[in-house]
């Protein structure tokens, strides 16, 4: 029994001995499995990546872009410090340190960068307007040169916006500025010359009542007038353009197309109910948080919300906080921009917005998009401004100039007070460097942070395409070309003009009026012209809106 007990009793161990070999066994091969998965993945990507010539940059290698394969042109693009005897022949790469400038040095005027950046086809310039539906056209009048302009067009561009009329005079007219502009596609410009505004002179709207009350006034009355009389014009060419919408925007106003599936402005009308005539974009104003900003669309982040956004008991019992000393809410102007649809009897009301000769447009208003508007971001901006008008820097006078309160303040600082007394009243009412007022409004929601329009432009400068566009038109525009072009306008800038914005009405009778006639409709039914306005005060807490 003894014998027998001992037997049984050591047939387990003998199994369990003889299951370790068969354990180890498993769990290397197991091992062997899980290290040599990953190994493979690596191969197989690199593999991948090295056939169709992906960018990687390690310590020591660097490997094409696809993107770069497909391009006809090799060349190099400014802006980017690599040797380009490390890469393959295929490769498009900028450098900074690049001997080859555009003429006159103009491509150096929007900026590069040192980093690498996503690679594009030369001459990108997004003509893609015929697939674009809805179509959308943006009107402005400007002086602005490239360095404002030009990243002002592309950033719209981006969001679905396939026209532009650019209505230019003073540095914007310039020949080396104006035929950039022309090389993009989609822009047209219009120059304010003697036919121009001897044509506007015998426009409807000159010889309508609804505009009159801004005649005959300088300054900021009569870029008020010049701006509705191109907007005039510029709804012809958007219909003739087969345009669904038309927008009048300055070029220091950007669209913020929130609340869209996609930051896209094209989205967001393309939702718009059929039966609305016009959408109102309520503006957010810049808050510069220094006083050394250079490049506003790429530097400023931060902005202060519209009336129309924020509940009214936050508004209000944060509105003096938010003013800042400041005479209103916002330095300048508080009733946004519009977008019209583009139909007959359209007709500008203001700067602002839009009507129409046969009915009472049915608008609706933005709950979350906004037009974002970067006043005053750059010192320069108060001497600019002063410079541009003539008028007595006195209360009174400033007045009959300006119909805001801070722009008549900013006018009359600028005017009066020396460079260091300018730069400290400009960090007192303009710059934001308290940042405890910050983080209180910030959580207020009066203030807030909008990052898109500056990634957005970032990626489009280090990208090459703004200084690719000023290239290849100054390439276009020869020697001789530049000479006719100024001999031309300067001939126009001698020849006296009979007409401006405040001497339009000169020439006699006009059409306009036998078309008023026939189009039966009275003076007094028009809707008065609608001016920049302040947002709403501490005295109209009380008002039923």
């Amino acid at each position: 029994m003894a014998g027998l007990h001992g037997s049984s009793s050591s047939r387990p161990l003998i199994s369990t001995s003889s299951s370790h070999p068969h354990q180890q066994l498993f769990t290397s091969r197991l091992l062997f499995l899980l290290t040599l998965l990953p190994l493979t993945l690596a191969a197989f990507a690199f593999v991948l990546q090295w056939r169709g010539g992906g960018v990687g940059v390690g310590d020591g290698f660097l490997i094409a872009d696809p993107v770069a394969r497909w391009s006809h042109y090799h060349h190099h693009l400014p802006g980017m410090d690599i040797d380009s005897s490390l890469l393959p022949a295929t490769t498009t790469v900028r450098s900074s340190s690049s001997s080859s400038t555009s003429p006159g040095g103009c491509a150096d005027i929007l900026g590069r960068s040192n980093s690498l950046s996503f690679s594009y086809f030369k001459d990108w310039k997004f003509d893609y307007g015929a697939d674009l539906k809805p179509k959308i056209c943006i009107t402005a009048s400007t002086s602005a040169g490239l360095e404002q302009t030009i990243p002002w067009i592309f950033y719209h561009k981006v969001i679905g916006v396939s026209n532009f009329f650019l209505f230019v005079e003073g540095k914007a007219a310039s020949p080396a500025v104006s035929k950039v502009f022309e090389s993009i596609p989609g822009v047209k410009v219009i120059y304010r010359t003697r036919e121009l505004e001897e044509q506007q002179a015998k426009s409807r709207i000159w010889n309508e009542t609804w505009l009159s009350s801004f005649f005959y006034k300088p300054c900021n009355y009569e870029l008020f007038v010049k701006q509705s009389l191109n907007m005039e014009m510029a709804i012809v060419m958007a219909r003739d353009a087969g345009m669904n919408w038309i927008i009048h925007l300055d070029t220091d106003e950007l669209i913020h197309p929130a609340g869209a599936r996609e930051y896209s402005l094209r989205q967001l009308l393309s939702d718009v109910p059929s039966n609305v005539d016009m959408v109102v974009f309520p503006n957010y104003e810049s808050c510069i948080e220094r006083d050394d900003i250079k490049e506003p669309f790429s530097e400023v982040s931060m902005f202060k919300k519209n009336y129309d956004h924020l509940p009214k008991d936050v508004y209000f019992g944060n509105y003096r906080e938010a003013a800042r000393n400041n005479p209103n809410y916002f330095l300048t102007y508080g009733n946004g921009k519009a977008a019209a649809r583009v139909q007959d009897h359209l007709r500008p009301n203001g700067a602002h917005r839009w009507h129409n000769y046969m009915k009472n447009p049915i608008e609706i208003k933005m709950d979350d998009a906004a037009v974002l508007h970067y006043t005053y971001t750059k010192f320069s901006d108060l001497t600019s401004r002063r410079d541009r008008c003539g008028c007595k820097p006195t209360k009174e006078d400033v007045r009959r100039c300006f119909m805001l309160e801070f722009d008549r303040a900013a006018f009359i600082i600028a005017s009066t007070a020396t460079e260091d007394e300018m730069l400290s009243w400009y960090r007192e009412h303009v710059v934001w460097a308290d940042k405890t007022l910050k983080k209180k409004l910030m959580m207020k929601g009066i203030l807030t942070r909008i990052y898109a329009p500056m990634i957005i432009n970032q990626g489009l400068r280090e990208s090459g395409i703004y200084a690719s566009v000023i290239a290849s038109a100054n390439t276009m525009l020869s020697k001789d070309k530049i000479l006719s072009s100024v001999e031309s306008r300067n001939n126009t800038r001698e020849s006296k003009s009979v007409n401006s914005s405040r001497k339009i009405g000169g020439f006699g009778q006009s059409q306009a009026t036998a078309r008023r006639v026939l189009e039966f409709i009275d003076d007094a039914n028009y809707t008065l012209a609608i001016p920049p306005e302040s947002p709403p005060g501490p005295d109209d807490l009380n008002i039923d809106t």
